[in-house]
């Protein structure tokens, strides 16, 4: 059973949640909500997420936000951001340490990808 471990919403003008974009982590997936009248609604499994960026432009440190740059192997959000939240520092650290305990799980290690996976593919026909 998936428990709720954090979820937010998108910040805006002087901070304030006044967003369509909501974000949810459990314990295996991270949920990306977007739109009002139209909804679209993201899945990125954990063990999928290879990098994290922090980024915190001036506006955002003057009202305790930042934006979590993730990198994935998931086909539909290969980059994506959580925008824009408060307590992004301990955000990131959360989902990363919940990255690692996914992995662990699943014995899931993280690959570095030299180039596309066609070249991959190319490369080893040619040995």
């Amino acid at each position: 059973m998936e428990e709720l471990i954090w979820s937010a919403r998108k910040r805006t003008i002087f901070g304030l949640p006044l967003s369509f974009t909501v974000y949810k982590l459990t314990t295996t997936r991270l949920i990306i909500k977007k739109g009002f009248f139209n909804i679209q609604e993201e899945e990125i499994r954990l063990y999928r997420i290879m990098d994290m960026t922090l980024r915190r432009s001036f506006e955002e440190r003057i009202f305790g936000l930042g934006t979590i740059h993730c990198c994935s192997a998931d086909k539909t959000a290969p980059e994506f951001d959580i925008a824009r939240i408060k307590n992004s520092r301990e955000v990131r650290t959360l989902l990363s340490d919940r990255v690692e305990e996914e992995r662990a799980s699943r014995y899931v290690g993280v690959r570095e990808y030299m180039g596309d996976e066609e070249d991959i593919l190319d490369n080893d026909h040619e040995m």
